[in-house]
């Protein structure tokens, strides 16, 4: 897919500098530049790269001016960083536009679909889904039966969707995502033994989700396990059976929330958190990497550590705890201190 200096500049508000039928078909940091690539100057610290880069478009601010020649030809921008990150979504969007059914993926009679979607090779769509419109599911997709998904979702390959699950629109599940599978469900028996608690319930997810690969989103075990509207997972997060995760919150790779939790909306969640089950997160809560969060905590707070507490009274333990050495050495100090002074009152 090729564009020309003069598509780029119309797609991007721009002005060209120099030869406007100039190709671009490929995208490159200015300083790995290649001929028929598109680069970006918008870091001063960068500008020496753009008099011998070898890309053969890169787009610059409005007022930039060369100190010495530049063979790439240039379009000026408002701001090269965001006129690139359009791009980049522009040109995302046309490499992802797929449509149609491939002869070697399986759709039941009574599945419906909607205008201009995309089925790749073996995915299979199971009996009464209503899939809407624009909606792109890769190759080797499962889709159980009775699920709904919304407009301009996209399912890549690999993502393994459970029965009687929803997905709204605009969502997208990276692959290997797993929406479904049983929560984790035991009671243990007299002998020992763990006798299973089927799981009957769903999962929902509403409009604008993104959820990373190999993450997994249990089934409830009555009800659903719901994430609101925004909500973003990174890849390998775990979502437990009847966990509820309020919207516009994210949560980074390898952090889990165990059965029953409820997290608030606009949370940050780092890398590696522990969420225990049947406790409660408040609105706007930010829980630092590695955290272990063992009892519910009030909206509008920062937390570390495990177990989590404020982040301002962890940093000074954190503090204290780098000096028990010395703070040892001074207690035995005056022990014997004491102990002297005692045998000489005797």
């Amino acid at each position: 897919m090729k564009f020309t200096a003069k598509q780029i500049a119309e797609m991007a508000g721009g002005v060209v500098e120099g030869n406007e039928n100039a190709e671009v078909w490929k995208l490159c940091k200015i300083e790995e530049g290649e001929p028929g690539g598109l680069s970006f100057l918008a870091n001063p610290k960068y500008t020496n790269y753009i008099y011998d880069t070898h890309s053969s478009v890169v787009l610059v601010r409005s007022d930039f001016e060369a100190e010495h020649p530049v063979a790439a030809t240039l379009v000026r921008v408002g701001d090269p960083y965001l006129a690139f990150a359009g791009l980049l979504k522009a040109y995302n969007e046309l490499q992802l536009n797929k449509q149609g059914i491939d002869a070697q993926a399986y759709i039941t009679p009574s599945a419906t679909l909607g205008e201009k979607c995309y089925v790749g090779a073996f995915a299979f769509i199971g009996e009464n889904v209503k899939i809407g419109n624009n909606v792109k599911i890769y190759p080797q997709v499962y889709v159980g039966d009775n699920c709904v998904i919304g407009d301009n979702t996209t399912l890549f390959a690999g993502v393994r969707v459970y029965c009687n699950n929803v997905i709204g629109s605009r969502c997208i599940l990276h692959a290997g995502a797993v929406i479904g599978a049983d929560g984790f469900g035991f009671a243990p028996t007299a002998d020992g033994s763990y006798q299973k608690i089927d799981q009957i319930g769903n999962v929902v997810i509403e409009d604008d989700v993104e959820i990373g690969a190999n993450t997994c989103v249990d089934r409830a075990t009555m009800g659903s396990t719901v994430l609101h509207k925004g909500v973003k997972l990174d890849n390998l997060c775990q979502i437990a059976h009847n966990v509820v995760v309020g919207q516009n919150t994210a949560m980074a790779s390898q952090s889990g929330i165990a059965g029953s939790g409820k997290v608030g909306q606009n949370c940050i969640i780092a890398g590696q958190v522990g969420i225990v089950g049947h406790i409660e997160v408040g609105d706007r809560v930010i829980i630092g990497a590695q955290s272990g969060v063992t009892h519910s905590m009030p909206s509008d707070i920062t937390i570390v550590g495990s177990p989590a507490m404020d982040a301002t009274k962890q940093r000074k333990n954190l503090v204290l705890a780098r000096n028990l050495d010395k703070l040892e050495k001074r207690v035995r100090q005056l022990e014997r201190q004491l102990e002297e002074q005692s045998k000489k009152e005797e």
